[in-house]
């Protein structure tokens, strides 16, 4: 059964759910953020329209700062703007941001755990017509080695939206991913969410797999999970979106009730949110998993419907991943 936020399960499932890409909101967070921080500023490397940091600049045009195709620079500025006391939000494609400054946000920012939040955009296969080089499938594997870093991927709008106004408030250096194609807006503004917790969004008495999942391919976990109890397998999911700090109890809680585990990710499967949650499992609760991502590929253009079941991230593919599991 669903869990007891009705408002949410009438939403999951609706006929005609609402859509969104989740850049949009950080453009919302970020304007949000600002109202109540003066402090807060957002720097863009030649795309404040592509990434929505064109709403921050139209509300506060003198704590926008385009630095042109610079991403290095970008992150090196904003660590100085931390010092000052500033908040920065540092924004670009996830390929460019982190995929071009690493050095510099590893050196200093996370190195100096900087007060700057990392905002990489149109990450993942979903980005569609760009193509291979635009669909950054590396990045939550890079920032999540960096001693210092939070890793945050909102599962809708909505969530990107509070996952912003929460990182302007936390000390430290945060990574937020965002994706451009419109995506089921599958949580409401009173769904709850902070960082370093999951959201169990379909739960049964006794579930055969646990489904874990983080950003928008959550909605694609619940849909698997409706495909699944028409086939008497019993599932949970739980959808996480901030994959450091993990919420550690919840996942062991769940694991250990299932017989088996699927990790679902728009994500290379090494080294992600599957290979983080396969380390968590291997030390704490081993657990037979099956890891939902990319195998070792990169992408290619097409609709982003098309690539996400081309490269074995719909409910289709996690239903038969469900399905072999629980069967050996």
């Amino acid at each position: 059964m669903l869990n007891k936020d009705a408002k949410l399960s009438e939403k999951i499932f609706a006929d005609a759910v609402e859509q969104a890409p989740t850049r949009d909101g950080f453009g919302h967070g970020s304007v949000e953020a600002g109202k109540v921080d003066n402090n807060v500023i957002v720097l863009c490397a030649d795309l404040s329209e592509s990434t929505r940091a064109e709403w921050f600049e139209k509300e506060f045009p003198e704590r926008f700062i385009e630095v042109g195709i610079a991403e290095q620079n970008m992150a090196a500025l904003a660590a100085g703007f931390s010092l000052a006391g500033k908040v920065p939000f540092i924004t670009s494609y996830a390929a460019f941001n982190p995929g071009r400054n690493y050095e510099q946000i590893r050196t200093t920012i996370a190195l100096n755990e900087s007060n700057v939040k990392i905002c990489g955009m149109h990450a993942g296969v979903s980005v569609g017509p760009d193509g291979a080089t635009h669909q950054m499938l590396e990045d939550i594997g890079l920032m999540r080695m960096l001693p210092n870093m939070v890793v945050v991927v909102p599962g809708d709008a909505e969530e990107a939206r509070k996952a912003v106004v929460a990182a302007a408030t936390y000390k430290g250096p945060v990574y937020l991913r965002f994706g451009r194609s419109t995506t089921p807006t599958f949580t409401t503004r009173e769904t709850p969410f902070s960082i370093g917790k999951s959201l169990l969004l379909w739960k049964t008495d006794k579930p055969q797999v646990a489904l874990l999942s983080t950003g928008s391919l959550s909605h694609q976990a619940l849909l698997a999970a409706r495909a699944l109890q028409s086939e008497n397998i019993e599932s949970t999911v739980l959808h996480i979106p901030t994959i450091k700090p993990l919420d550690e109890d919840a996942i062991l809680e769940v694991a250990t009730r299932a017989r088996a585990v699927v990790t679902i990710e728009e994500h290379q499967a090494a080294g992600g949110f599957g290979s983080a949650i396969a380390e968590l499992l291997a030390e704490k609760q081993p657990t037979r998993m099956y890891r939902v991502g990319v195998r070792d590929q990169f992408g290619q253009s097409g609709s982003p419907e098309e690539l996400i079941a081309h490269y074995g991230l719909d409910a289709i593919a996690i239903v038969d991943a469900a399905r072999a599991l629980i069967k050996k």
